[in-house]
């Protein structure tokens, strides 16, 4: 795991994403979250996510255009993290019923953005969720 700079202004993005999710959608939906956090990517201190998803190109590339570290957490880890809103389909696919809202809140700290969706093709969801926490 890597180690995470604290300052006051410092957010967490935690980011979730099907198999195969492109880096553009994980950019866009991180700088979307991001605004609406009223926070930049200079205000990012990492991307965090489960240990299941670090080696996935799209959320990796996305870390390194952010120039942050990924941050991984093991699934069981995340599943103790108490959040708004869990997910069947997490616990099935990666053994925590949240990724994207766990992973930045794991190290602490207030939920400033819940869990979104991006859009997908056709306006139906797509393949990546992120949130958004202060650094604890």
């Amino acid at each position: 795991m890597a180690h995470i700079r604290h300052r006051p202004d410092a957010v967490v993005v935690g980011v979730g994403a099907r198999a195969g999710a492109a880096s553009d959608e994980v950019l866009g939906l991180v700088r979307s979250v991001l605004a609406e956090a009223g926070a930049g990517a200079g205000d990012v201190v990492a991307l965090a996510t489960v240990d299941a998803k670090g080696r996935e190109p799209g959320i990796v590339a996305a870390a390194a255009a952010l120039g942050v570290p990924l941050v991984t957490y093991a699934a069981g880890l995340l599943a103790a993290v108490p959040v708004p809103h869990p997910s069947r389909r997490a616990r099935g696919a990666v053994g925590t019923p949240s990724v994207a809202e766990a992973a930045a809140l794991a190290g602490g700290g207030e939920l400033l953005v819940p869990k979104r969706i991006s859009a997908g093709a056709g306006g139906g969801a797509g393949r990546v969720t992120c949130a958004v926490a202060r650094a604890g």
